[in-house]
C-alpha cells in the first residue's frame, strides 16, 4: 500500500493561500523578444537570452553539422568514452575569451557550482558567501561540509570582520555572484579581491548573468573590472547570453585537472551532447567578436531606457545597473496580480516570490534583451503605467 500523501496536498494548498505556489507555463515558439506562452503571443520580458542568440540560425546550423559528424548523444561520461572534439573546442574558445589557462565544461550551472565547490573545499575549510548568492552556490557549500559563513549582501565591512575572525582553517574561499539574478546589481569585486589577498583567501565568481553581457569581449564582470587574473575560479553559464545550455569553470591548468579527477557532477554524468557543445562554441565566437560588442551596446541602451522609464513612473528598481531590472512590490499577492494584469496586455513579466527572494521582497523581475525594439520597450512602460 502506498504511503499517505495528504501532507503533499496540504502543503500545496498552503502555498496557494499564501500566493507562493508556482506553476509551469508552456512556451510553444522559439525564445525571442516576442514569443508564445500558453497559446498567446506576448512580448517577453522574462528571458535571460540577453543577446538574442537562443534562436540564432548560426547556432542550430553549428549543431546540425555536429550531429551529422558526431551523432546526437555523447554515450557516456567524458572520462569513459564521451569526451568528443566539440567539448574540447568549446573549452579552448572559453579559455581564450576569458584569458585563462584552461576551461572545463559542465552540463549546467548547478552542476558546475556544486561540483567545483564540493571538490575543492571540505572539512577544515571555511567559505564566505554573499547572502544573495545563487542557490547552486549554497548547495555546493553545504555538500562540501566546509564551515559556511554568510555575509549581508554586498557588505564588505561584515566580510572583513568575518575574515579577521577566521583563524585555524586550512583553506578560505570568498564566493559571490558577479551580477545578482534577482536584484540586478553587481558585486564589489575589486574590494572582494583586495580582501582575499589581505586575508589569504581564494576567490570564486559566478558570472552566469554577466558572461556575454559585461566586458569589452563579453568575458563578464571580472573582465570589465580588469580583475580576471586575480580570480582563482571563474564560473559561468552558457544558458543565458550564449543562448545554449551548460556551464564552465575557467582557471589554471591544475584547477581543470583537479576537477576532472574530483568533481562528482563532472565525473558521474553523461557528457553534454556534442551538438550542444558545437552550438555553444559558435555562440562564444559571436560573443567575443564585433557583433557581440554591438549587441552589448544595444542591450545596455535598452536596459537604461527601461530603468529610467520605470523610475520616472515611481517604481523602485532597487540598485540594478544591469539588464535585470527588479520592480520591488514587497507583497506577494500584489506582485502576482500585477504580473496577471500585464499578461492581459500581452506583456509577460514574472512575479518573483519567496523563497526565490526574501520574505516581504516580492517583485516583478524585468529582463531586457538586445533584440527588444523601441516599440516593445514602450509597450512595457505603458503597461506598467496602467498598474
Amino acid at each position: 500500500m502506498a504511503m499517505n500523501q495528504d501532507w503533499l496536498t496540504d502543503h500545496l494548498e498552503d502555498l496557494q493561500q499564501k500566493n507562493l505556489r508556482r506553476h509551469l507555463r508552456t512556451c510553444s515558439s522559439p525564445q525571442s523578444s516576442r514569443t508564445t506562452i500558453d497559446g498567446k503571443e506576448v512580448i517577453n520580458f522574462c528571458s535571460n537570452d540577453y543577446l538574442g542568440l537562443a534562436n540564432d540560425p548560426r547556432l542550430y546550423s553549428a549543431a546540425s553539422r555536429a550531429m551529422a559528424q558526431y551523432g546526437f548523444g555523447a554515450g557516456a561520461s567524458r572520462l569513459v568514452c564521451g569526451n568528443m572534439a566539440p567539448h574540447e573546442e568549446l573549452e579552448t574558445a572559453l579559455a581564450d575569451l576569458k584569458k585563462t589557462q584552461s576551461a572545463l565544461v559542465f552540463n549546467s550551472g548547478y552542476a558546475a557550482n556544486t561540483g567545483a565547490i564540493s571538490a575543492l573545499f571540505g572539512r577544515g575549510d571555511i567559505i564566505f558567501a554573499d547572502k544573495f548568492n545563487h542557490a547552486s552556490i549554497v548547495d555546493g557549500i553545504i555538500l562540501s561540509r566546509a564551515e559556511f559563513k554568510r555575509y549581508p549582501h554586498g557588505d564588505m565591512q561584515a566580510l572583513e570582520e568575518a575574515l579577521k575572525q577566521s583563524t585555524g582553517y586550512k583553506k578560505r574561499l570568498i564566493v559571490t555572484d558577479s551580477v545578482f539574478s534577482m536584484d540586478g546589481d553587481a558585486a564589489p569585486l575589486n574590494t572582494i579581491v583586495a580582501l582575499a589577498r589581505r586575508y589569504d583567501a581564494w576567490v570564486m565568481v559566478d558570472e552566469a548573468h554577466a558572461f556575454g553581457v559585461l566586458g569589452e569581449n563579453g568575458g563578464g564582470l571580472a573582465e570589465a573590472m580588469g580583475l580576471g587574473a586575480d580570480i582563482d575560479i571563474q564560473m559561468g553559464t552558457l544558458s543565458k547570453a550564449a543562448g545554449c545550455l551548460g556551464a564552465y569553470v575557467c582557471g589554471g591548468k591544475e584547477l581543470r585537472e583537479y576537477l576532472i579527477n574530483h568533481a562528482r557532477s563532472f565525473i558521474y554524468t553523461t557528457a553534454m551532447p556534442p551538438a550542444l557543445a558545437a552550438a555553444a562554441r559558435c555562440a562564444v565566437g559571436i560573443i567575443g567578436g564585433p557583433e557581440g560588442q554591438q549587441r552589448r551596446e544595444q542591450l545596455k541602451s535598452n536596459a537604461g531606457y527601461i530603468r529610467t522609464g520605470l523610475k520616472a513612473l515611481g517604481f523602485d528598481t532597487m540598485n540594478s545597473n544591469t539588464p535585470i531590472i527588479p520592480v520591488l512590490v514587497k507583497n506577494a499577492a500584489r506582485a502576482v496580480a500585477m504580473s496577471g494584469r500585464l499578461l492581459e496586455q500581452n506583456i509577460f513579466v514574472q512575479a518573483m516570490r519567496p523563497p526565490t527572494v526574501p520574505v516581504y521582497a516580492a517583485r516583478l523581475r524585468v529582463t531586457v534583451t538586445a533584440t527588444h525594439t523601441k516599440e516593445d520597450l514602450d509597450c512595457l512602460l505603458e503597461g506598467m503605467k496602467s498598474l
